[in-house]
């Protein structure tokens, strides 16, 4: 397998997570977001993934997948162990909420092209952009999903989900930002917990060989 990724992307740092996780080798092709204006608007890259975005994961056959969730989604269907999503529906449901709420009202919001465009087409300062950014963030992510988590040690229960694969990399990216979190514990207990396991390590940015 070969998985196009951006060191700091939070949708690739997701499936890195999900194949650490499931023990898959995988080849890494870097697609830098900023370099030479952005290497993901080549035709060369769009013709890899129309929306010119990563992760895109090419099988061995060379088909390819997109979107993080949707990948991660496929690679627990074909690889069961360890089951990402929960076999129970109603706990099944309640991974997948989290994960959403993470990967569809927050993490758009606050994406890099998100950012550069309120600097460039709206003249917004830097301090406005970084309220905008602290504010997505914790109101509409991080502070609920606080209350949607059980008491652990992971999102839901004993083993790492969907849900801690999604809110790892959105952890990282308001640590990165200085967005204040230590309001929130089970957040910071799931944080602890996944950063002790390999797999979970094994993904961080600063571990991929494209870190800057």
């Amino acid at each position: 397998m070969k998985l196009y990724t951006y060191f700091r992307s939070s949708a690739a740092y997701r499936v890195r997570i999900a194949l650490n996780l499931k023990g898959i080798a995988y080849e890494q092709a870097p697609v830098h977001l900023v370099k030479d204006g952005g290497q993901q608007k080549t035709a060369a890259y769009q013709a890899v993934n129309p929306q010119m975005l990563v992760p895109t994961l090419e099988l061995d056959d060379g088909t390819r997948l997109t979107q993080s969730l949707a990948i991660i989604e496929y690679l627990d269907a074909v690889h069961a162990d360890p089951k990402l999503i929960p076999a129970d529906p109603l706990l099944a449901a309640k991974v997948r909420a989290v994960a959403l709420a993470i990967a569809c009202d927050t993490h758009p919001l606050n994406n890099t092209r998100v950012l550069a465009y309120l600097r460039t087409t709206f003249g917004r300062s830097d301090e406005e952009v970084s309220r905008w950014y602290e504010n997505w963030t914790l109101k509409g992510g991080l502070e609920p999903v606080e209350a949607l988590i059980t008491d652990g040690p992971f999102c839901f229960g004993d083993q790492p989900t969907l849900a801690d694969i999604c809110l790892i990399p959105q952890v990282f990216n308001a640590r990165r930002f200085k967005v204040p979190i230590d309001h929130l514990p089970k957040i910071l207990r799931v944080e602890a917990t996944c950063q002790a396991l390999p797999a979970f390590a094994a993904a961080r940015p600063e571990a991929q060989p494209d870190a800057e």
